[in-house]
């Protein structure tokens, strides 16, 4: 009952006239508030246009000096008062409202495993720096485009291991991409198929629609003890998709600067036959990255076909503030009709 009574009488604050109110609302029709100065131009005019063709009576008086007396000002409550209603009537009309907006979104994510190669043949300079920093920072790029994925991190080089778990957390997935460096797995070469064993495990009780790896590797599986093929036909018995990335150049490809400052070369060719057919058997895609540029486009392109669908609902609150401008005119427009019937107007100007 006391909250109910408060509610009533909470259009008497003073704070619905401060500056900060006032600012807070959307107006539903905010030219009606350009009428507001026109309303005491208005009484201006008349007050001028009265002055001029106001009769006048001849009356002798004494001599002597009338001095001024602050109880004349009272004359002009009347009209103030009136002015003040016509202005919360235009306030009222402009309609004062608040919106609350609420945007709830939801989108049933997929789970992806980026699988990256740290061997040493990483550390060639076909793209600047090196083919791993440069892979580091488009896998990052690709993680900052997903919305509600679960996305996880495999290293691999002679062994493989994973880095980071299925998570939504992405600022622990920079991190663990930022700690990525050559050298951090002590058994050099390229064990494709343990790698991807490692990203089956991770998902094989997942139940996300869409179950995706991401290998990116420059070389032929060297190691481990699971043939590549197997783990692809693995992946494709736990509906995982493989997209698999060949990355660097073929031929000549700076390596590294000897004590002369001469840049040195290694001959590199990359096979693909393996990566292809990974891709195949599990029904994912192969691509071929001879470039920064390129590697960027083939992450937007594996973006792009495992996308996720995000629903978005609106939830619109509108209250309207106009009673209380109004409220407040009704009470001027009474308080005016009750100075009309007393000494302070002037019976014979009205």
């Amino acid at each position: 009952m006391l909250r109910y009574s408060d509610e009533i009488w909470d259009w008497l604050d003073p704070q619905w006239f401060t500056y900060s109110t006032l600012r807070s609302f959307d107006w539903v029709y905010p030219l009606v508030l350009y009428g507001l100065p026109a309303v005491p131009l208005l009484f201006l005019i008349k007050g001028i246009a009265r002055a001029n063709t106001r009769n006048k009576l001849d009356m002798a008086m004494f001599e002597g000096k009338v001095r001024w007396q602050w109880s004349s000002l009272l004359r002009f409550i009347p009209d103030t008062v009136f002015m003040l209603f016509m202005m919360l009537v235009l306030v009222a009309l402009a309609r004062p409202q608040r919106v609350n907006e609420q945007l709830e979104q939801t989108a049933e994510g997929i789970d992806i495993v980026l699988v990256l190669d740290v061997s040493g043949s990483m550390e060639l300079q076909d793209f600047s720096p090196n083919r791993l920093e440069a892979a580091k920072e488009v896998a990052k790029e690709f993680i900052n485009g997903r919305v509600q994925d679960r996305i996880g991190l495999v290293v691999f080089a002679g062994d493989a291991y994973s880095l980071a778990p299925l998570t939504t957390d992405y600022q622990l997935l920079h991190e663990s991409i930022n700690s990525i460096g050559f050298r951090m797995i002590a058994n050099d070469g390229t064990a494709i198929g343990s790698a991807l064993a490692v990203a089956i495990n991770r998902m094989r009780d997942s139940d996300a629609k869409s179950k995706v790896a991401i290998l990116i590797s420059d070389g032929e599986n060297t190691a481990g003890n699971l043939d590549p093929v197997m783990a692809a036909r693995l992946a494709y018995g736990h509906q995982v998709k493989l997209y698999t990335i060949g990355i660097g150049k073929d031929g000549q490809v700076p390596y590294a600067v000897d004590s002369t400052g001469q840049t040195m070369y290694v001959d590199t060719q990359l096979e693909e036959t393996s990566l292809r057919e990974i891709a195949e058997i599990s029904e994912g895609r192969f691509y071929r990255a001879d470039s920064k540029d390129a590697l960027q486009e083939v992450f937007r392109s594996i973006d792009k076909l495992e996308k996720t669908e995000i629903s978005e609902r609106r939830f619109r609150d509108t209250r309207d503030y106009y009673q209380v401008y109004l409220k407040w005119a009704l009470l001027l427009l009474l308080f005016w009709m009750l100075l009309k019937n007393t000494f302070i107007s002037n019976v014979l100007e009205d």
